[in-house]
């Protein structure tokens, strides 16, 4: 789950990692009294959860209450990246001398952490690693031992185009920055840039945290935002709230199946035969007849399927409930598209019969199922 800017600058505050004066705005008057509160430029930032919103247009600079009250107007209610501005950050303009780069994230590859620091911040990272490799310090930490400032200040040492004062400031706010990220559960904890104002003072100009979902009950504050992914297709932030692991897809033959791996296997043999899936859905082991209704609601909604593929293997999960799904969402919905089903094990007879009355042929071969669906 990502945050927004200013939750994220919101927890670095609470571990004394100084961000710029500034507050909230919703609409231009607000905006325009947190800029006469500042009393000098500031800077509106579009608070939504896409990265890229500069180049887009989603950050102005103002130099009176009047630029900022304008400014709020074109920003709030616009559409930067695909997604709706609905409140605005409203920052004091910082007098940056130089900027640095902070990270603290996972990396699945080496399942652990990595501390990445970078003299060159402002930036993509994956820009400062082609053009100055010396620039970038990396440190991948051992779980059972963690990370302390005096790691960080050897992370320090790489760099020659940084002075011992701002280097040991550097360190400081890194060692802080992981014990945040470890804090927050977070799959990312990102400054950048670190900027160094010309006072000499280390200060998080723009700050990002993506926190791990499945941490979200250690973090109630959080869990009514837990829907809320930026890449998500309406649908896919539909089934999010549905509780359905469900991914949109290109093709026009929609897929459920209840286990990950068995939908990845009827996916691939969708495309052997010479089609296309349109979605991955997963109703998990011992869905509800509730459960499987929503999912064939779901998957038929979206216009480009064609025909439906639902292939079950019953053990926890009963095949007369998925069958009473099946015809409790064919009755349900305005929609009609054929459906094929392939489904065996527990009560596989009494779904069977319970299909067969409501017009819809089981399978007992995933091969047969994917051919009907095809053939329609």
């Amino acid at each position: 789950m990502k945050l927004f800017e200013f939750e994220a600058k919101n927890i670095l505050r609470k571990y004394g990692i100084a961000t710029p004066e500034g507050n909230i705005a919703s609409n231009p008057d607000e905006a325009g009294v947190i800029a006469e509160e500042i009393g000098k430029p500031v800077v509106l930032k579009s608070q939504i959860l896409a990265t890229g919103r500069g180049k887009s247009g989603g950050i102005i600079l103002a130099n009176d209450i009047t630029e900022a009250k304008q400014a709020a107007s074109n920003l709030i209610g616009s559409t930067i990246n695909g997604n709706t501005v609905r409140s605005l950050l409203v920052e004091e303009k910082l007098d940056i001398v130089d900027e640095f780069y902070a990270s603290v994230a996972i990396d699945r590859q080496a399942r652990r952490y990595i501390v990445l620091a970078s003299t060159s911040g402002g930036i993509d990272i994956e820009q400062t690693a082609l053009a100055f490799p010396d620039r970038i310090s990396r440190y991948w930490v051992e779980p059972a031992v963690g990370f302390s400032k005096h790691t960080a200040e050897s992370m320090m040492a790489q760099f020659s185009n940084i002075n011992k004062l701002d280097a040991t400031k550097f360190a400081s706010i890194i060692a802080t920055l992981y014990n945040a990220a470890i804090d927050y559960d977070a799959e990312l904890a990102e400054i950048n840039p670190l900027a160094k104002t010309a006072s000499g003072e280390f200060i998080a100009a723009d700050a990002r945290i993506t926190m791990d979902d499945n941490a979200l009950f250690r973090h109630p504050e959080f869990t009514d935002r837990s829907s809320l992914r930026v890449d998500d297709t309406p649908r896919e932030a539909e089934a999010r709230r549905q509780k359905l692991a469900y991914v949109d897809l290109t093709g026009d033959i929609g897929i459920i199946g209840n286990g990950a791996g068995l939908v990845m296997a009827t996916l691939d043999l969708v495309h052997l035969f010479g089609s296309r899936p349109a979605n991955f859905l997963d109703i998990g082991g011992g869905a509800q007849a509730e459960i499987i209704k929503t999912g064939v609601l779901l998957v038929m909604s979206k216009p480009e399927v064609k025909a439906v593929l639902i292939n079950i293997l019953g053990g926890i999960t009963r095949c007369d409930l998925v069958a009473r799904g099946i015809v409790d969402a064919l009755n349900e919905s305005a929609i009609k598209k054929p459906i094929a089903v392939r489904m065996i094990g527990t009560n596989e007879q009494e779904g069977t019969r319970m299909l067969r009355q409501a017009g819809v042929h089981a399978y007992s071969s995933m091969e047969e199922a994917v051919e009907a669906v095809l053939g329609v």
